[in-house]
């Protein structure tokens, strides 16, 4: 018994020492800071994305034709607003509301850069109008913030990159290298009558980019435990995003003499049988540079569950939503209170983790439900992203630009859950990436898309800073 009592101890103190070791091990990736000064903004740069607020470039939802009113209102605004842009630039009208701008470098050996943004924002709930410090549409400046719906998504990086670009000109600048702005006009629903274009359209001139800069990253404050700094979420990629409706047809029937397997029973069952068949949690490519970039900057034990996945790594996939998630996003079904309606339906979402795809997704559907209900393919729907490099020159100087931009940020790589207009421009771009600097802590992730959306002037300044900075970082 003694000879099993010492094996048990010996097997724990190589288990410890190893987490030990490998903690102590995983050191920081963070590159240091370079001197670096960002130019001032003028106050005109706030009325100007105010401006473009009251701009209601609204996206319905996939059929719905764009307001021509709104977005070619906001065209001329931004024609108005940037008149060396305008003089300077290239401009083409993609698809009727799509903008392309290009910026001629002067060494066609350099390889472009492509910086996205989109034009358009989603609906706000009447019922919520109430809730809001200032009309979602009204554009008011405070003496601390720009309020609207867009100046957040997408409308303050799109901003910023044209004020960066305007000041750049004045400066007398001239990059080395061509670069593309694409602003496209419905993100919101997918992306496939704008971004989609765009990116068509450049593969068609036989483009191929170094870079693709786009949504989808950001400054994370507080909302990491253990972690004071904010935490530059660069995002090497996105999941998937596949719908799919979930539909049982019966004979129907009087309430009065319900059948053993009703109708909305049989939706109901299959519904819960999916939430309790969720897909695994997995360790991929993103996901593994999180544990490689963020663990060495958390305190001790946290540190040692992330330098030690092998043993530890099921509560963090868990934090970091590592796996293809489910979520029942509508149903209906049934007429009135004493009839069996003889169909019942439900649509459910589904983010594609990185390894898994559309077709492996509907199989597990199947698999998990009964056979009674028919399973179909709903509205937009596009596997998960390739995984952009870490080691490439561009990833280096947006790196190096951040850490100079923002020192006491650490850049962490990443996977974003949500779908951006990027995913569209792999087949033009060696790497796509998605970052700009907004500032999101716990109390203002919810403005995403929702109640009263704003951005502060002091961070609407440095996006504008970084985008300047960054642009010349890329002249080689």
């Amino acid at each position: 018994m003694k000879k099993i009592l010492y094996l048990l101890l010996g097997l724990a103190l190589v288990v410890a020492a190893i987490l030990v070791f490998n903690t102590v091990m995983l050191q920081s990736k963070q590159v240091a800071p370079q001197a670096l000064e960002l130019p001032g903004v003028p106050e005109a740069a706030y009325e100007r994305l105010a401006g473009a607020v009251r701009f209601p470039t609204v996206s319905y939802s996939e059929d719905a034709e764009p307001d021509s009113a709104a977005f070619r209102g906001f065209h001329t605004y931004l024609r108005e607003e940037f008149p060396l842009v305008h003089q300077r630039l290239q401009l083409d009208t993609i698809n009727q509301y799509s903008l392309l701008y290009t910026w001629k470098g002067t060494d066609a050996s350099a390889q472009p850069v492509i910086l996205m943004s989109h034009q358009d924002v989603v609906p706000v709930d009447e019922p919520t109008l109430g809730d809001w410090e200032a009309g979602p549409f009204e554009g008011r400046i405070t003496d601390s913030h720009i309020i609207g719906r867009g100046t957040m998504d997408d409308k303050g990086s799109l901003m910023a990159i044209l004020e960066s670009v305007e000041m750049l000109l004045a400066e007398g600048f001239i990059p080395k290298r061509t670069f593309y702005l694409a602003f496209g006009h419905d993100e919101e629903v997918g992306g496939s009558n704008g971004a989609a274009k765009i990116a068509a359209h450049l593969e068609s001139l036989g483009i191929k980019a170094a870079m693709t800069l786009d949504e989808g990253g950001f400054l994370a404050e507080g909302m990491i435990p253990g972690v004071d700094a904010p935490v530059a979420m660069v995002n090497l990629a996105e999941k998937g995003f596949a719908s799919f409706r979930l539909i049982v047809e019966t004979s129907g029937g009087h309430s009065s003499q319900p059948p053993r397997e009703n109708t909305i029973g049989i939706l109901a069952q299959a519904i819960v049988d999916l939430e309790n068949n969720q897909r695994p949690y997995n360790l991929v490519d993103p996901i593994t540079y999180q544990f490689e970039y963020l663990g060495p900057e958390l305190p001790f034990l946290q540190r040692m569950a992330f330098a030690n996945p092998w043993l530890l790594k099921k509560p963090i996939l868990k934090a970091l939503n590592a796996h293809t998630t489910t979520a029942p996003t509508i149903i209906g079904g049934g007429v009135k209170n004493n009839v069996i309606p003889t169909v019942a339906e439900a649509t459910i979402n589904f983010r594609i983790l990185p390894g898994e795809t559309i077709e492996s997704v509907k199989a597990h559907i199947q698999e998990s439900i009964s056979d009674k209900v028919r399973v179909e393919p709903v509205g937009f729907l596009t596997n998960p992203s390739p995984v952009s490099e870490i080691d490439s020159e561009a990833y280096r100087i947006l790196e190096q630009t951040i850490r100079s931009a923002f020192p006491d940020a650490i850049v962490v790589p990443g996977l974003v859950g949500g779908g951006t207009d990027a995913r569209y421009f792999y087949g033009i771009s060696q790497d796509v990436y998605r970052f700009y600097p907004i500032r999101i802590g716990p109390d203002s992730m919810t403005r995403f898309h929702g109640i009263d959306e704003k951005i502060s002037k002091e961070n609407y300044a440095e996006m504008i800073g970084f985008t300047h900075a960054l642009i010349r970082a890329l002249n080689p």
